[in-house]
């Protein structure tokens, strides 16, 4: 079940454990995923996907979290952080990414500005 909690004067959203989401979810706050997600996720906060968390489609969002699993794209606009327990399978565009040990990535990363190729160039 989707629920939105205050948590220390913050608002945030949260799917929990056990619950089920098909389809699209977009939010102006943070998120937080612990339950399964087979859609797309538009965040203009920070996206959480808790151990249990999976999402399957592709997301956007302003910072990212990753413990559970992610099976599609990811664009964050700012910094992703794959959790030693994360799981990314798919396309990662982001500023700053930062990997920890026995985290699982399989896929492809853009990080930074994507400069367009000058026609001067040879």
């Amino acid at each position: 079940m989707a629920t939105v909690q205050q948590n220390a004067g913050t608002l945030y959203n949260a799917l929990t454990s056990g619950s089920k989401i098909i389809g699209t979810i977009i939010t102006d706050s943070d998120i937080r995923i612990d339950g399964t997600i087979e859609g797309d996720v538009k965040c203009s906060g920070k996206l959480v996907v808790g151990e249990q968390g999976k999402i399957k489609g592709t997301v956007e969002c302003h910072n990212a979290e990753i413990m559970g699993s992610l099976d599609g794209k990811i664009d964050v606009k700012n910094a992703l952080s794959l959790r030693s327990t994360g799981n990314i399978k798919g396309d990662i565009n982001t500023q700053t990414l930062m990997v920890e040990p026995n985290a699982i990535f399989n896929g492809s990363c853009t990080m930074g500005k994507v400069m367009p190729q000058s026609s001067n160039q040879k």
